[in-house]
């Protein structure tokens, strides 16, 4: 039997109610739902597994029920296995989990009737180097950011383009985006849209300490390289704004495209400018 997975947003009253009904939808057409333990708070009418146990289980569809954090957790869980993921709107802004719930089941029929839409997503792969050695790997869908930690001082930062360096400066971070996250943290720095099909990368300083250092966009098969120079306190790793970890003066976080790509299922495809205009009011006066 096919498998479903369906990964919940925590502390979400609408998942009473919508897990059973969903559950039985998938179970009348001859799938197998597979919940998270999330979801399995809710309901005991399917099976339940760790979010990071169900990949292997080689689920056929992944339904996101939650926000946009909801789902870069999952994009970042189901990277490796390619599954399409259908993302319905639980959260408050949604930009990147586009399908409302009143179009869950109508999304739902068109996936199993193989007239939906895929939308291939470009992931970032980072490696922290310390001392001159490999010392971890993620990956991110939005974004991989250098910054300073708690304390309202800036630190210090270099950038280098495919081994050539680009500049040296103070500031409180760089984020390194992917098109996805073009309309994240890089567009609350002051960075540009890029629609998500574009092959490239975004490179944004956060608050530098100079009036000539800009935003810049480079090629998708681009290796950037951000390395901490000096920090005041402490400097952080974060990936998509979940996942944070200490750096140490010296390390170097080497960014470039993922072999992994997210495929979100979608209604159509003009669902980037629509979400623009109805979410982030652009070009409107």
């Amino acid at each position: 039997m096919t498998r479903v997975g369906i990964v919940c947003k925590p502390h979400k009253e609408e998942l009473v109610a919508l897990l059973p009904e969903l559950i039985a939808w998938l179970a009348k057409r001859g799938y197998e739902p597979l919940l998270d333990l999330e979801g399995g708070r809710y309901t005991t009418a399917a099976r339940a597994v760790a979010c990071n146990e169900m990949p292997p289980l080689s689920p056929a569809l992944v339904i996101v029920l939650g926000g946009d954090g909801t789902l870069l957790a999952a994009a970042r869980t189901f990277a490796a296995s390619g599954t399409p993921i259908l993302s319905v709107n639980l959260g408050r802004l949604g930009f990147l989990t586009e399908v409302r719930l009143a179009d869950l089941y109508a999304t739902l029929e068109n996936w199993c009737n193989g007239c939906n839409v895929l939308d291939a997503r470009a992931m970032l792969h980072a490696e922290l180097w310390r001392d001159g050695a490999a010392h971890s790997c993620y990956e991110a869908l939005n974004d991989v950011v250098v910054s300073k930690g708690d304390i309202a001082r800036m630190g210090e930062f270099a950038v280098e383009l495919d081994g050539k360096h680009v500049a040296r400066f103070r500031a409180d971070g760089v984020i390194v985006s992917t098109p996805t996250g073009s309309t994240a943290y890089t567009l609350a720095a002051n960075g540009p849209i890029l629609t998500p099909d574009v092959d490239a990368m975004v490179v944004t300083p956060i608050c530098p300490h100079l009036l000539t250092l800009r935003p810049i966009v480079v090629r998708g098969d681009s290796r950037l390289t951000v390395r901490v120079e000096g920090n005041p306190n402490r400097a952080l790793l974060t990936l998509d704004g979940q996942l944070a970890f200490t750096l140490q003066v010296g390390d170097e976080v080497r960014c470039r495209r993922s072999s992994h790509t997210v495929n979100l299922v979608r209604l159509s495809e003009s669902g980037f400018f629509e979400a623009l205009r109805s979410k982030l009011s652009w070009g409107e006066r």
